[in-house]
């Protein structure tokens, strides 16, 4: 578990892992010799509550010892209409005792492999040790929520923390939106005709708690106020 510290500013590989399978309403579960299964959780619980993962003990063998292999596949999406949605992809790879269902009334045991994650950044295997030393982020399921309110009724204030962006932006930047918020800061998504760029803005010191993320924000728009209010003093 990584302490807090003002010095870090992104989650690690283990973090974001842990943050999607929290939050994610859905996945596909992939066994062999059988299709693809679509879990969708429309009740506002995470779709990984319904599978339990554990260290590769033996614990929850079949009889015969048999296993059958079994992927899990989650697709981290920006909650906010940014071009290109697509943050990341996970992985997860392990054994079941038995074929998956989804009309199962209890959790589904399976063995944890390891997890793969993927953003545009490349690839990073994270084990179940490092799961298990991760502390959750304590915005990973209310990021949507905040990001989209943020979007929707305080637009016109995300143009705003441009002026922290640093060093200063091309001039062209066509749309300015929020892609993604954790315990570390927020990302903005600059996009411009054609393309577009991501800028990270970090928070004073990493949130321990969910009530500790709007003071957070409201700081990095004071921050970019002052800077707005002495850049128009300088000209």
């Amino acid at each position: 578990m990584r302490p807090f510290n003002s010095r870090v500013t992104q989650p690690t590989p283990a973090e974001r892992v842990l943050a999607i399978l929290t939050a994610a309403h859905s996945m596909t579960v992939v066994s062999d010799g059988l299709d693809p299964v679509e879990v969708h959780r429309l009740d506002g619980t995470a779709a990984i509550g319904h599978i339990h993962l554990h260290e590769p003990d033996g614990h929850g063998a079949a009889p015969s010892g048999e296993r059958i292999p079994v992927r899990l596949e989650f697709t981290d999406i920006a909650p906010t209409p940014v071009r290109e949605r697509t943050r990341a992809r996970v992985t997860v790879t392990g054994l079941l005792s038995a074929p998956y269902s989804t009309e199962a009334t209890e959790s589904t045991c399976m063995e944890f492999g390891q997890a793969v994650f993927e953003d545009h950044r490349g690839r990073a295997f994270v084990t179940l040790d490092m799961l298990q030393e991760t502390a959750p982020d304590p915005i990973a399921t209310s990021e949507a929520a905040m990001l989209t309110h943020l979007v929707d009724d305080h637009g016109e204030l995300v143009p705003l923390l441009l002026r922290l962006v640093q060093p200063q932006p091309d001039k062209g930047v066509t749309r300015i939106l929020p892609l993604a918020m954790d315990r570390y800061g927020v990302t903005l998504r600059l996009e411009y005709p054609g393309t577009h760029r991501d800028v990270r803005l970090p928070f004073a010191k990493p949130v321990a708690r969910l009530d500790q993320a709007g003071p957070q924000i409201h700081a990095l728009l004071a921050a970019a106020r002052r800077a707005s209010h002495r850049n128009q003093l300088l000209t």
